[in-house]
């Protein structure tokens, strides 16, 4: 499935700012068999004194941006053609939970890839007791890996409600756990929390989600999101899967990977500093567009 991505993320600042230094994460990223970034470009408006482009640790194309001149608003806009693949059903060659620790174990790469990276509590999502437990009511000894996973997964869509005013971006996962409430980001959050706890590696994508307009309506333009979704390492034969909990299906070619990390934290679509005493406003536009 061929993508034309436009996303704009503007701010608007209550006092004129200075000295903003910016990391930018909305470029999606090419992934061999998954997804391919055929073009794509990020500008900024007001143009940044300081511009880098880099990969980071995770290998998630990121731009780095510094402002010296005072402003009182800021524009990113991205856009980009993606080329998304079908990822083909496979049979179920995970093991079950207690063959995983072996397999983790026998795993001696730290790279990018590496499970080991996400099998233990992260900058943001500390261990919770609660959703440990939560975990634990759902899994089953004699299930695989993936059966975990995809119980879990059903689970938090059947027990969340989606509710944009009730969380914002630093609500923790354990928070989100007690109000059952919240948006892409908490689903994942929680989903990764309960992963993690039964010892399954689990980690965050960011992304792009394509929607559908309902019956008989146009689609309006910007309507589109970025979105978040919950990918778990299955064992070496396994490797990684992804999965939606906030609409309880697998990823698939309407999911474009925009990053991958072991929270939010790590995929934030734009973090950084400036010299400022007043407040902002922020709102983001998306249109994922199908070409062919």
């Amino acid at each position: 499935m061929l993508y034309d991505i436009n996303l704009k993320i503007t701010y608007g600042y209550e006092v004129p700012v200075a000295g903003g230094r910016h990391l930018v994460r909305v470029l999606p990223a090419s992934i061999p068999g998954r997804q391919r970034l055929v073009v794509g470009s990020i500008s900024c408006q007001p143009t940044p004194g300081e511009r880098v482009e880099s990969v980071d640790f995770f290998a998630n194309p990121t731009t780095s941006i510094l402002f010296r001149s005072v402003h009182d608003s800021l524009a990113i806009r991205m856009q980009a053609r993606v080329q998304v693949e079908a990822q083909a059903l496979t049979a179920d060659l995970t093991p079950p939970l207690a063959g995983l620790p072996a397999q983790l174990a026998a795993c001696w790469s730290v790279d990018a890839q590496s499970p080991h990276h996400f099998v233990g509590p992260s900058p943001l999502l500390p261990d919770a007791p609660e959703i440990a437990a939560y975990a634990r009511a759902i899994a089953d000894e004699e299930m695989t890996v993936r059966q975990i996973g995809t119980a879990i997964c059903e689970r938090v869509h059947r027990d969340f409600s989606y509710d944009t005013e009730a969380t914002t971006v630093n609500t923790t996962a354990a928070e989100a756990f007690k109000l059952k409430r919240g948006v892409c980001q908490d689903f994942t959050h929680v989903m990764i929390v309960a992963l993690r706890s039964l010892g399954i590696p689990a980690g965050y994508v960011s992304g792009f989600l394509r929607t559908l307009p309902p019956p008989g309506k146009e689609r309006l333009e910007g309507a589109d999101a970025m979105h978040a979704w919950v990918r778990f390492w299955c064992g070496s034969a396994g490797g990684w899967i992804e999965l939606d909990p906030t609409n309880n299906i697998p990823a698939g070619t309407d999911h474009i990977v925009v990053g991958h990390g072991r929270d939010y934290g790590d995929v934030a679509p734009v973090i950084g500093i400036l010299k400022s005493y007043g407040s902002h406003t922020t709102e983001q536009a998306v249109d994922v567009i199908p070409v062919g």
